[in-house]
């Protein structure tokens, strides 16, 4: 069997520098935010006592989300025993840890006073899913670090029973961290928008076509950079097939999320809410995430399917999927909260409080800068990480045979 040879990233262009420099500018500019946020309390955001979870939390559960998938990569190589992705595991693994972090400190930014978080971990309420999140998200990373380990150390990777072990724990333990994420929204009952089973399924389909289309889109940007075809044509074409197996999976649950709900006639209000009368939502569901973020990139990859996929192509299906991702995740979560609670099954429900009315929000520009610079703090992340160990596949180019290391 063929070895695997590994890369560190060494030579860097003007363009990659900016890059770099544009993600430190906006990671400093959110937690400039943050702290501002913090100073002068919710009343500089567009949140209210209706919406209390506003743009940073559609970021943050977008990048944890993302998080779980990303880690497929691996898990096809480890779990399923496809040797073609096995170049890539260790990038996703890593990538995986990334897109985490960037989630949970945008997360916990967002608190308002972030170091109460030290509160909820040591005094918990196992009947709360929120309680059970911080043991998934830790946990998580600690077994993706040792996923890992046993995949660089000379040692461990020769154990086969040791390397089988962690990627099934890998495998099972993210699809629990992204049941636990989909089920926060899914246990809301007196939200008419979350209140469903649903939400685990729709939740994990979501994380393995965004975790993916992260994965993809690194790949590409490390390869141009490193002048090295990190990925064959072949490679392009699996990767191709599996975003496009992906996104129709999301596109079908989440038609069942809304055709079941508008079946039931207690939900069939918030359902034509978010979909036909609710404004700004229906415009975002239907131009951002249906057409933009799933029509469109399905039928490039479907196009491009006879003649093979190029990686400008794979990189525009990979960022339009991404965008329709956070057009998802703001209609479920911001559009969920802006449908009044139904305090008073049966009766309308009135008072100074604006309840029973449609809640109004804008976001504003230090909820933006504090969602995006998760991002930011996951690509730098991911760089630096790819600066000092060698998780790149060494590829084929003119620079494939520098400072690579066998598997």
């Amino acid at each position: 069997m063929a070895t695997t040879r590994f890369r560190t990233l060494t030579e860097h262009s003007l363009l990659f520098w900016g890059m770099i420099a544009a993600n430190a500018a906006l990671l400093m500019l959110g937690l400039g935010a943050a702290l501002y946020m913090e100073e002068h309390g919710h009343v500089v955001t567009g949140m209210s006592n209706a919406v209390v979870w506003g743009l940073p939390h559609v970021f943050a559960v977008f990048l944890i989300v993302s998080a779980s998938g990303a880690l497929n990569i691996a898990s096809i190589s480890s779990v399923f025993n496809r040797l073609a992705y096995k170049p890539y595991a260790r990038l996703s693994g890593v990538l995986a840890i990334a897109l985490l972090a960037g989630g949970l400190m945008v997360l916990v930014l967002d608190l308002g006073r972030p170091e109460r978080v030290f509160v909820a971990i040591t005094h918990n309420n196992f009947r709360s899913i929120f309680a059970w999140n911080i043991y998934l998200y830790s946990g998580f990373v600690a077994i993706v670090a040792a996923y890992l380990f046993s995949m660089m150390d000379r040692r461990a990777s020769r154990s086969e029973t040791l390397g089988k072990g962690v990627a099934w724990t890998a495998f099972a333990w993210r699809l629990a961290l992204t049941t636990g994420t989909g089920s926060i929204f899914g246990f809301l009952i007196a939200r008419e928008a979350y209140d469903a089973a649903i939400m685990a399924p729709l939740f994990i389909a979501a994380s393995f076509l965004y975790g993916l289309s992260f994965t993809v889109a690194v790949l590409i940007t490390m390869g141009r950079e490193v002048r090295s075809e990190l990925m064959d044509e072949e490679m392009i074409s699996k990767f191709g097939g599996l975003l496009l197996i992906f996104a129709l999976s999301v596109l079908f649950l989440t038609a069942v999320q809304y055709l079941t709900r508008f079946y039931s006639a207690g939900h069939r209000g918030v359902v034509l809410f978010l979909l036909w009368e609710g404004g700004v939502y229906p415009l975002v569901f239907w131009l951002g995430q249906i057409v933009v973020g799933s029509l469109v990139p399905i039928g490039l990859l479907l196009s491009r399917r006879a003649a093979g996929t190029s990686r400008r192509a794979l990189m525009l299906v990979s960022v339009l999927f991404l965008i329709g991702g956070l057009c998802q995740f703001y209609v479920i979560i911001i559009g969920g909260q802006a449908w009044p609670l139904d305090i008073f099954p049966g009766y309308e429900a009135s008072s100074s409080f604006s309840d029973g009315e449609i809640a109004r929000y804008v976001p504003t520009l230090p909820e933006a800068l504090l969602g995006l610079s998760g991002v930011a703090l996951a690509m730098l992340l991911i760089t630096l990480a790819l600066r000092i160990l060698p998780f790149l596949p060494a590829g084929r180019g003119p620079e494939a045979g520098m400072r690579t290391r066998s598997a």
